[in-house]
């Protein structure tokens, strides 16, 4: 086995806006959460347990917001989860009878099917209809670090024209981590990795230990980092701030060379609400007629084409098997080549947004699931690691003020 040289670190930043209509069964943002929770959270959890009991020793951290907790919270929301997922199971057996004539649509109207079902055991009948408390039995268990968010996901280098509303984000962000969670939050998730000075007085007085922020925000802090991103910084106020590595980043968001665009992959953008028949459909859009996406999608990316091939189960897979196997690769001589100008380890932080992973990436959470067993059984160089755990190891960290900065174009 090789030493390990450095680690890497994944942030999930899972985060939907608040939307909540008691008045309604039929408001349309909401099934962003029902999509979220059938492709993201529940598949997301799902593997955790799966490599929990294979034995494999892996860690992860994820921000899981109060906009998000509070309507996974929800006990309104929550029915009409499961009566959102009875109609895609009644629609899937519709599928299975209508597709009949074809071997491949038939077996992904299959699949759609089983998938639901499960979905609706898992929640009701396994996660007691509560996600909360299974991503806090992981936190338990010691493989999943939670961090909190600012209270409505608002917008620091904005909002700190008043600073008392960065302190209330703050502070809500800290309460409402500590009313589910039962402990006070390590870390904080800044809003759009948004980055202002005048946040780390109100950070520290809430308890933050440290912050994801922008490569930008630390690059261009002052003075200049020696590590770059691959070590965190403190602020004056004692913040750590870790940034965001563009090269892992960059394997996963490209539009142009990121591993979600393989062709194998599902074709989010085919969906048969969109395409069955008008009155067959009708039953299972929204209540208006208009079109909307059902979940239930049987194309896969093909290529820049408006003729798509169908999706193919095994071929996603071997797929997303490949690209584990790369993104292992890379980071293994990111870290050989890093390490020797370095007197620690190198940390190597890898954020995304967790709906990317299994929402817009169908196949995401199942390359999560073979990464982190390749880290654990394959000869690579470094380990997982949260980063509260790298303060830990290593509490000798430069002093600099990082940058004001955000995520998304330019960056600044």
């Amino acid at each position: 086995m090789q030493n390990k040289k450095g680690y890497v670190s994944f942030v999930l930043h899972a985060h939907l806006p608040f939307i909540h209509h008691p008045e309604s069964d039929d408001y349309l943002e909401e099934s962003w959460l029902y999509e979220a929770i059938s492709e993201t959270y529940i598949p997301l959890l799902t593997n955790f347990q799966k490599l929990v009991d294979e034995g494999v020793k892996f860690k992860i951290t994820m921000s899981l917001t109060p906009p998000l907790l509070s309507m996974l919270d929800n006990k309104l929301l929550q029915r009409k989860y499961i009566n959102y997922l009875k109609k895609l199971i009644e629609l899937s057996k519709k599928e299975i009878k209508r597709t009949s004539y074809d071997e491949r649509l038939n077996k992904l109207a299959h699949y759609y099917y089983e998938r639901y079902s499960n979905d609706l055991h898992l929640f009701k009948n396994v996660f007691k209809c509560n996600l909360i408390e299974r991503f806090k039995y992981f936190q338990d268990l010691g493989v999943l670090e939670i961090i909190t968010c600012g209270a409505t996901h608002g917008y620091f280098p904005i909002l700190y024209i008043n600073e008392k509303t960065v302190k209330a984000q703050i502070a809500v962000g800290v309460q409402t981590y500590e009313r589910f969670f039962g402990k006070k939050p390590k870390g904080i998730w800044l809003p759009e990795c948004g980055y202002v000075p005048e946040a780390d007085k109100y950070l520290k007085e809430f308890g933050i230990k440290y912050i994801i922020t922008e490569s930008h925000g630390i690059l261009y802090a002052e003075p200049t980092p020696i590590y770059g991103t691959f070590a965190p910084i403190v602020s004056k106020e004692g913040i750590v701030a870790f940034g965001r590595d563009m090269e892992s980043s960059r394997q996963v968001w490209s539009s142009i060379n990121g591993y979600p665009g393989d062709f194998n992959y599902r074709e989010f953008y085919r969906d048969i609400g969109y395409e069955a028949d008008y009155d067959y459909i009708k039953p299972y859009i929204a209540h208006n007629g208009v079109r909307v996406h059902t979940g239930i999608k049987y194309y896969r990316i093909t290529g820049k084409t408006e003729f798509k091939d169908y999706y193919n189960l095994q071929w996603a897979k071997d797929s997303a098997e490949r690209h584990a196997g790369h993104f292992l690769d890379s980071r293994t001589a990111q870290i050989n080549n890093i390490a020797p100008y370095m007197d620690k380890p190198p940390i190597i932080l890898c954020p995304y947004d967790a709906e990317l992973y299994g929402h817009w990436w169908y196949e995401g959470p199942y390359f999560l699931y073979i990464l982190f067993k390749k880290i654990y059984y394959d000869d690579c160089n470094f380990e997982l690691i949260t980063p509260s755990e790298y303060i830990d190891k290593y509490p000798e960290i430069q002093e600099c003020t990082p940058c004001r900065s955000s995520w998304g174009a330019n960056r600044l």
